[in-house]
């Protein structure tokens, strides 16, 4: 791992918010509020390091990776990239640094077009980028035949299926697919949306022991999004919990696993199932009552203060900002201030 400490972060995430509009009227449609999906987050990514990012369904974990792959456009804050704020960035400057910016998407069959064989699927994006003058020019058709072949053998899949369309392939295969897809353009960090969730657990396993075997050999840095919190301590070097559009804490993953801090955290890890029988009779769960608030909502104090069997009074007016308990360590809760 490079050492993060004499180097500027990868990327930069600075008060991002992704607030979607919500329209009243038929023909004069008028905005009468907005789902709050991120509201406010910032978080550093190293070169070389997996930072995971988990929390519960809706907390806004998909909506950040795509606000920063610019699928969507942010409603306010900083995107910085190698120091170029992608929020800013137009035309070709945008396209070239999103070339080091690539996604894998969580479902291997909404996200490959069932028209394209896979040779045309991986090769797309080293087609467009030649088209735009973007890649290098001596990368002719047969140079990016080779290309496909190569990454289908590094990814797991047989150069012989490359005429093949997604439908001919397993759940499995077709996210290596879009694995290749992603490295195609040799990027620098990948963003990668719930990448196994809809695999089954034995294929789990493979697919992230694909990703770490190719974030050694090609130096990758990966932003890493899942629900599932074992899935999140194996592959993760730091991690960011989520809550109604908010980071409520930031932490290595051995810290974090062994030392939770927010009530939410301890909540989220009491939840998970222990492999031990013994020590899953004898552990006491930690049980949220009410439902998530809505994120149409404008919050005026704690995300959390709702469901959280430690608030206070000044919880319910005051949002708490990041208090750093050590250099690795960061929680948003008055209980640490």
């Amino acid at each position: 791992m490079s050492d993060t400490k004499t180097k500027q972060p990868l990327l930069q995430v600075k008060d991002l918010k992704q607030h979607f509009p919500i329209e009243a009227g038929f023909i004069l449609k008028k905005q009468v509020g907005a789902v709050r999906a991120v509201d406010g987050i910032s978080f550093d990514v190293n070169e070389g390091e997996t930072l995971g990012i988990v929390g519960e369904s809706g907390c806004g974990k998909s909506t950040t990776v795509r606000s920063i792959s610019q699928l969507y456009t942010p409603t306010s804050g900083s995107v910085i990239f190698n120091g170029l704020d992608l929020i800013k960035a137009k035309g070709n400057e945008l396209l070239d640094a999103r070339k080091n910016i690539q996604m894998i998407f969580q479902d291997p069959y909404a996200s490959l077009d069932p028209r394209m064989t896979v040779r045309t699927i991986i090769s797309e994006p080293l087609e467009i980028y030649k088209k735009r003058g973007l890649l290098d020019q001596n990368m002719d058709k047969s140079a990016i035949e080779n290309r496909v072949e190569e990454l289908m053998e590094r990814v797991g899949l047989n150069r012989a299926f490359k005429n093949r369309y997604p439908h001919e392939f397993s759940g499995g295969q077709r996210q290596r697919i879009g694995i290749a897809r992603a490295l195609a353009l040799n990027p620098k960090i990948i963003l990668a949306d719930e990448p196994v969730s809809a695999l089954d657990v034995s294929i789990q396993s493979q697919i992230l022991n694909l990703l770490h075997d190719l974030q050694k050999e090609l130096g990758l840095t990966y932003l890493f999004i899942a629900h599932d919190l074992a899935v999140i301590e194996y592959i993760s070097t730091r991690v960011a919990v989520m809550y109604l559009g908010k980071i409520m804490e930031l932490s290595r993953s051995s810290d974090l696993y062994k030392n939770p801090l927010h009530p939410y955290t301890k909540a989220l890890l009491s939840a998970a199932p222990i492999p031990d029988p013994v020590i899953e009779r004898k552990r006491q769960r930690i049980i949220l009552t009410g439902d998530v608030p809505s994120p149409n909502k404008e919050r005026v104090g704690c995300y959390f203060y709702d469901r959280c069997p430690s608030r206070m009074e000044k919880c319910k007016t005051n949002i708490p900002g990041m208090t750093r308990i050590d250099e690795h360590h960061e929680v948003a809760c008055f209980l640490y201030e």
